[in-house]
């Protein structure tokens, strides 16, 4: 008997690939259907909590009425050292507390405007299914309350934001945050979670000048942005505001992204995400280095802490990280594990053109052009070292002389560089490689010799005496010339 072969052809293909959309089309109407069918159990306060914590799971739980009670506030703040900034917020932080619901949930909200705010204000949640995301039943005066509802449908991380006009201008001001919608049988248990959401900062003055800086809204339409930052301002999770883990555990990031222009390209260094809610929807993709997170987006990404140490998350745009300030730490404790990570077995400079220390290119016009004049006051003195370590030395010892750790020492309150102000002259002049100690850390790197003037040495140790804790020495150009000499 004959066998009968059937070899697909164009048309059998198109028609299987149609009968898979319309049953995915299908399961996606079926499912919203069933959330729009949920029945509400009882009613129940949302936790909300600010940044960088979250609420507590929503586990198995049935739906529920949840009642969010949420304030508006404007106030003034710290952007970084000396920096200030107007920021408008919902519940007071940025970005504003975390809602945490589950799929099915009746959601009463509560939006509150303080009476001493000056302006207007509203909210569209992203996780709304409704005209305006909430935006056009919310827009609220200072000293109002307006209270809405919404039945959350589809499981995801969104972003919620201030929608009242100019748009672009309260959400630069820090009106954004997220709210989590798990689906029914919650998501997947993890050991630590954190709320981290990426912003972009436009001022009059430039980054790190101090003083209360208005907003800039030609910056803003130019996307000339002179911060970019993590919930809200320079080092908000760096130093005694890290991030904690312990090795072997699995760390969970609810990462946003409130713009308003800028899109995040969101890293850790030294991880691999094992697995990232792309757009921080149901799609999940597995073994990541790099997310890309849209302004008005978010991700959630997952990832095991496997050895001990301080991992740096940073938007890999890399200059917004070193010099914009979108830079936070995560400082993990435990057991060595040889196996995954040895650490450091052996060290040594490597220069392939020789071992001199490297020298700066210089244009001698530009130079030339640059030179203060000739017995400047200390107050001019302090401007133009600030220009130039605007120019020469922020990027590795950061706007406040923090440095980098394990990178590049600090200049801020540092021991070595208090203690001798002649080798710090020295330093500038012709490098230094090698091992150095700085505050009981060990550094071990290259300081590149600065091609620049004796007056501009002068100027530039100055204001870093003068600035950070540090001891006050005035370096003069005689100074610097009795060095160059030695």
């Amino acid at each position: 008997m004959a066998t009968l072969n059937f070899k697909p052809t164009i048309l059998t293909l198109f028609l299987s690939s149609l009968l898979i959309l319309f049953a995915s089309c299908k399961n996606d109407e079926d499912n919203t259907k069933e959330a729009e069918e949920i029945e509400v159990s009882q009613t129940m306060n949302a936790e909300l909590t600010a940044p960088p914590l979250v609420p507590k799971p929503t586990g198995r739980r049935k739906a529920k009425k949840l009642v969010v009670d949420m304030e508006v506030i404007e106030e003034e703040s710290e952007m970084t050292d000396g920096v200030k900034y107007v920021y408008w917020t919902f519940d007071g932080t940025v970005p504003g507390s975390f809602i945490r619901t589950k799929v099915g949930d009746e959601v009463e909200f509560h939006l509150k405007n303080h009476p001493d705010n000056k302006l207007p204000h509203n909210i569209d949640l992203h996780a709304v299914n409704g005209p305006g995301g909430g935006a056009e039943s919310s827009f609220v005066a200072p000293g109002h309350e307006v209270v809405f509802s919404f039945k959350v449908l589809n499981p995801g991380l969104y972003v919620y934001h201030c929608a009242t006009a100019p748009v672009g201008m309260h959400i630069a001001n820090g009106m954004y945050g997220l709210i989590l919608v798990e689906p029914e049988e919650g998501l997947p248990e993890v050991d630590r979670e954190y709320y981290i959401m990426q912003g972009d900062f436009y001022t009059k003055g430039s980054f790190g000048e101090p003083g209360l800086q208005p907003f800039d809204m030609q910056k803003a339409i130019d996307e000339d942005a002179d911060y970019v930052v993590f919930n809200g301002k320079v080092g908000s999770m760096t130093g005694d505001n890290a991030l904690t883990a312990e090795v072997g555990e699995t760390v969970r990031l609810y990462v946003g992204n409130g713009g308003p222009n800028l899109v995040s390209s969101f890293h850790v260094i030294g991880e691999i995400f094992d697995k990232v809610y792309v757009e921080g929807g149901e799609l999940v993709n597995k073994n990541v280095q790099t997310t890309l997170i849209p302004a008005g987006g978010a991700a959630i990404v997952e990832f095991k802490i496997e050895a001990p140490g301080e991992y740096i998350l940073v938007d890999h745009s890399i200059f917004r990280a070193f010099n914009k300030g979108a830079l936070a730490q995560l400082k993990a404790e435990g057991k060595e594990n040889k196996k995954v990570f040895s650490g450091k077995i052996e060290e040594g400079i490597y220069q392939p053109e020789g071992g001199g220390i490297q020298e700066m290119p210089v244009d001698e016009d530009e130079l030339a052009a640059s030179r203060p004049s000739d017995n400047p006051d200390l107050e001019e003195k302090m401007e133009l070292g600030k220009n130039i370590y605007g120019r020469t030395c922020v990027a590795c010892h950061q706007a406040n002389g923090q440095g980098i750790p394990q990178v590049f020492p600090p200049l801020a309150e540092a021991d070595y560089l208090n203690e001798d102000v002649k080798r710090a002259i020295d330093i500038v002049l012709h490098g230094k490689s090698g091992e150095i100690t700085v505050n009981g850390e060990t550094y071990n790197s290259v300081m590149t010799a600065q091609n620049i003037s004796d007056q501009e040495v002068a100027n530039v140790l100055t204001y870093i005496y003068n600035n950070w804790g540090n001891n006050g020495t005035e370096v003069t150009e005689e100074m610097v010339k009795a060095q160059r000499r030695n």
